[in-house]
């Protein structure tokens, strides 16, 4: 399986890529502004987190329009992964009421895709000062936290999975288990 890490700028993009090496996954990071001809033998993507503010600095974040325009592989945002993905449909984003920075207290709602056998609540770690304010149409929410409404979605009708806090650091509970759903996600879509 090849599931490459797209990096955005994000101060944890290595993270993501050292939790799918731990997978057996073949993997790499690769600039926002690689061409979509060059992925296109991929199984999946990581859209990264990312420094800069998705709602006033959206030109920063390269080819991801693109990749979500044209991929028919499972994609996975993180943070401004999924802000730049939902805006992409149609969301609006904007800065966080409550930013959050640390523990995370995240209801699932939705145990489907990403969450699948996951439990209704455990803490996640989160790192944003925007957000996504309404879910955008034809996706679902799947997560949310006392502090953000919006901390999980999933399309529902192509392989498109957000999470706003970050599955790929030590804090988070059950991390390692999202990536691993998200794989099978991934091998259910090549079957």
């Amino acid at each position: 399986m090849k599931v490459y890490v797209v990096d955005n700028g994000g101060q944890w993009t290595h993270r993501e890529w050292r939790v799918l090496k731990y997978l057996k996954v073949e993997t790499k990071i690769i600039p926002n502004t690689t061409p979509f001809e060059e992925i296109t033998d991929l199984d999946g993507l990581v859209l990264s987190g990312g420094a800069p503010s998705i709602a006033c600095e959206a030109g920063r974040m390269g080819f991801n329009a693109v990749y979500l325009d044209r991929a028919t592989f499972p994609i996975l945002g993180i943070c401004a992964g999924m802000q730049v993905m939902c805006q992409h449909f149609g969301a609006q984003l904007g800065p966080a009421d409550v930013p959050e920075f640390g523990e995370v207290d995240l209801t699932v709602s939705d145990h489907s895709g990403l969450f699948k056998e996951l439990p209704d609540s455990f803490t996640v770690w989160g790192s944003h000062n925007d957000e996504v304010k309404a879910v955008p149409a034809g996706f679902k929410l799947t997560a949310s936290s006392p502090s953000c409404k919006i901390e999980g979605v999933a399309c529902l009708n192509r392989p498109l999975y957000g999470v706003q806090f970050h599955p790929e650091v030590e804090n988070t509970q059950y991390g390692s288990e999202i990536f691993q759903n998200f794989l099978e996600i991934i091998k259910v879509q090549k079957q």
